[in-house]
């Protein structure tokens, strides 16, 4: 499978959307990482970088694809939506595979660092991939674990 270039979500944002700005609150009593609002987007400013960069993706991939719908149960399914474009963006296959390597095929929040991703961003790679994805990583890992 062919190697793909590291996704930059604030590049992504100056080159894309220079009209829309970023800032730092305190989302926590809202319990929210990330937020779009009429003023641009919203960031938990007690966020670590690596947490940063994916509410940035995520809110990126709102914008992308439009408003969520008000129903409960299509808001829920274009939330996973968004969740596993953001986790393919910032986890190209092979980023993945070196990383699980690296950490001897364990998903843990050190592979998450590694990736520079939260864990639930990893897991939802992980949960995400497709049949020849998921045979290629394994066959992948399997060659460099044993090694």
């Amino acid at each position: 499978m062919p190697k793909t270039r590291k996704w930059h979500p604030w590049r992504h944002l100056r080159d894309t959307y220079p009209h829309i700005s970023v800032s730092f609150v305190d989302l926590r009593p809202l319990g929210l990482l990330g937020r779009i609002t009429h003023h641009g987007i919203e960031i938990d400013r007690s966020s670590r970088q690596r947490e940063r960069r994916t509410t940035l993706t995520h809110e990126l991939c709102h914008l992308e694809r439009g408003p969520v719908p008000r129903h409960p149960h299509f808001a829920r399914r274009e939330e996973r939506t968004v969740e596993s474009l953001t986790a393919r963006r910032l986890i190209p296959l092979d980023a993945l595979i070196d990383a699980l390597a690296w950490c001897g095929g364990r998903v843990t929040d050190e592979t998450a660092d590694e990736l520079w991703v939260d864990l639930d961003t990893l897991r939802t790679r992980i949960d995400t991939l497709t049949p020849r994805e998921r045979r290629y990583v394994q066959s992948e890992l399997d060659r460099r674990l044993r090694s």
